[in-house]
Formats: C-alpha cells, structure tokens, sequence
C-alpha cells in the first residue's frame, strides 16, 4: 500500500499526523511506501524526514520516497532521513528522458527505484494522434506535444514504435512501456481507463526488446525534437484560437 503527503508545512508533526490519517482512511496498519508529493521550496526536508524517520520507528510506514526531486535534494533527503528513500516518482517517457542523465544512474548504483509517471507522455506515445488527428481533450491540448508542428515531428518516432510492436505482436504503449522497464531500477505507472487496457499495461513488463530495437527506439527517440517551452506559447495560443 503506497499513499503520499502533500507538502503544505510538512513539519515533522504534521507530518505524523497525517500518515497517521491517511493509514485510517485507507484501513491499513502500515503503509508500505510513504511518498513526499512534491519538494517544498521554503520547508527543509530535514524536519519532513525527521517525521518520516518517526513514523519508521513506530511501524506506521515501511519505505519513504519522494516526488518530483533533483538527485542533489533526493540524497540530501535520505542524508536527513538517516537510512534510504527509496523511491523517486518523476516525470520519464521516451520523449522526458531527463532522469536517463542522473536519477536512474544513482538507482542502480544506490539500489533505488525511480517511479516514472505519465510514461507514455499522455498518450502521444501511443501512436492515437497525429497532425491531421489531435487529441480533443483540453488536458492533452494543454501539452504542447500535442501542437500539430510537435506530433508532425514525432511521426518517425511513433513509425518505430509501431515496426518493434509488429515484431512483438505489441502495441506502441506497450513498446513505449517496455523501454522504460528494460531498465531494473524503473517502475512504470500509466494510467489506465479499463481493466483490459491494465492488462494490456502489465504485459508490456513481459516484453524483452533486443538490443538492436532497443537501439533504434534510443535513437529515434533522441532525434525527435519538439517545440516546448517558452517557443511554444504563440503556436498553443493559435492552436486554440483556431479550435474555437
């Protein structure tokens, strides 16, 4: 059983008092993992993992983790903490490889996990969506991936997911799914809308990729190169002008 803390004055009492609320609503003597939500910019995780250490020594909370964290601020946690934290829930997908540079690095080396959400980029990975085919969700519209220019660009991408799935008789998700897991330090949580899409999910861990796929998916996923950030802006601003 995993459950999180969001990180509003994550002061060791506080931090106490709401695992402990947290162990009631679920039923639950123990929880297994207890993640931090996200870094607090003002409080320091050295009261919120004095709380965690507590909750530890009392048998409340087996495993502590976190969200959202750099490398330096993770080890600085567990520094605080005086034992592991043992996961690390951040942002990673095929096309958000950020944590590929330091995170997963230090998990294999530490015996870590690093616990990768939206792992298939909401859905762009999944080879649904195109230029000529967008998503229509305003959450999805929100992502600048899913500007036309952006899927536009991921077509050579999305083409070698769908080449390794055929010789896997798999999906791209599952394909996408299976890249992140060939590391063994990775957990992968995407989100599901059914029960056969769940299945569908878990088989991807049964999926062992060659080396030579492997290699292709790495490169085609470094050479996809989306517009984000600031360069994004006016092409999301006329993308929804045209949508009205």
């Amino acid at each position: 059983m995993a459950s999180k803390i969001f990180p509003l004055l994550p002061i060791a009492p506080v931090v106490q008092q709401r695992a402990v609320a947290s162990a009631a609503r679920l039923g639950v003597d123990r929880i297994d993992l207890y993640q931090v939500h996200q870094a607090n910019p003002v409080v320091g995780d050295t009261t919120t993992m004095s709380g965690m250490r507590t909750l530890q020594d009392v048998g409340l909370v087996g495993e502590v983790g976190v969200s959202n964290y750099g490398l330096r601020r993770w080890r600085f946690a567990e520094a605080a903490l005086g034992r592991r934290v043992l996961s690390n829930q951040v942002r990673y997908s095929m096309i958000d490889r950020g944590p590929e540079e330091d995170l997963i690095p230090y998990a294999e080396r530490a015996g870590r996990l690093v616990i990768a959400y939206s792992p298939l980029a909401q859905g762009f990975l999944s080879g649904r969506y195109d230029a000529t085919n967008p998503p229509s969700g305003a959450v999805r519209r929100g992502n600048p991936y899913f500007l036309p220019e952006n899927l536009a660009r991921g077509t050579e991408l999305i083409a070698t997911l769908r080449e390794v799935a055929d010789a896997h008789d798999a999906t791209p998700s599952q394909i996408a799914l299976a890249y992140l897991l060939r590391h063994p330090n990775v957990v992968a949580i995407p989100g599901a809308s059914g029960v056969e899409q769940m299945e569908r999910n878990a088989a991807a861990a049964e999926i062992d990729l060659a080396d030579d796929e492997y290699a292709a998916l790495v490169a085609a996923a470094r050479a996809f190169r989306p517009v984000t950030g600031l360069a994004a802006v006016p092409r999301m601003v006329r993308a929804r002008l045209r949508a009205r």
